[in-house]
């Protein structure tokens, strides 16, 4: 292969990120979940990227694992599989637990691991002709290293159905599953919804996007409820750092916040509708 496994483009606070193997769908193989894992580290503690948008070139998102990289496992041994899924754990922990908003960009299959990666985005706009599907019970497996994900992104119900039936599912049914967020009907569409999408999450203050996304993943624990401690301690903190206190200000003053600096106007277009 010439070029990377995965791209990074980035334009101002948004970096691109593409699966670079269309010919074979954006499909996992080693070198790629390293790769992909890699760029989500690095990106993660870039203090000028502030959203991340991951797609997939050519057809397909993703098609979940890449049948020459299968048929290299076939013969390994428990432990060499349990490094490997591992690796791929690792992978989706590292997206989920990003501190950046992570928008996916799905225009055609989202298939087993692939769905993983839709699950792990913050928010996923899909083009109408999207397909996705957890299909790995069909080869006698199980979708085991990313269904916390999902079953917290769609539910144990509806997880229990696609796992179980390896069934694939249209973008609107995924909508309605809460997979993903917005169906757009032609690509042109979604590119242009992408940048709606990222142009909101701009608006929001750079570490309070980290702490809301944490606030989303630890809501789902039985036990949250109780924690009032740790939300009230987490709520003074944001109120009190130099963050927190721009925004306020800036609130109370009608004007852009500093973080949206050269572009604060143009994206910040609404501001009136908000203080009125």
């Amino acid at each position: 292969m010439s070029e990377s496994s995965v791209l990074v483009e980035k334009t101002g606070p948004v970096a691109h990120v593409t699966l670079n193997r269309p010919e074979v769908h954006n499909a996992f193989d080693d070198t790629l979940i390293r790769k992909l894992a890699s760029t989500f580290l690095a990106l993660g503690t870039d203090d000028t990227v502030r959203v991340v948008v991951l797609s997939g070139a050519g057809r397909s998102f993703c098609a979940g694992a890449d049948l020459n990289w299968m048929r290299s496992t076939i013969d390994f041994d428990e432990a060499r599989n349990a490094h490997d899924s591992q690796e791929l754990a690792s992978l989706y922990e590292i997206i989920d637990t990003c501190p950046k908003a992570v928008i996916g960009r799905v225009q055609g299959a989202a298939i087993g691991g692939g769905c993983g990666l839709v699950a792990v985005c913050d928010v996923v706009a899909a083009s109408a002709r999207a397909r996705f599907g957890l299909s790995e019970v069909r080869l006698g497996l199980a979708p085991a290293v990313i269904s916390p994900y999902v079953v917290r992104k769609i539910g144990s119900s509806r997880a229990r159905e696609l796992f179980l039936t390896g069934e694939r599912i249209d973008a609107e049914r995924a909508y309605d599953y809460g997979l993903v967020h917005r169906v757009c009907e032609t690509e042109l569409a979604l590119d242009d919804r992408v940048i709606e999408l990222t142009e909101s999450l701009l608006k929001g203050g750079p570490k309070a996007i980290g702490a809301c996304k944490e606030l989303a993943r630890e809501a789902d624990r039985p036990d949250w409820a109780t924690e009032t401690g740790r939300t009230s301690q987490l709520i003074a903190s944001l109120r009190t750092s130099p963050e927190g206190q721009e925004g306020m200000r800036s609130f109370l003053e009608k004007r852009p916040p500093e973080w949206l600096q050269e572009s604060g106007e143009e994206v910040y277009s609404d501001v009136g509708e908000d203080r009125e």
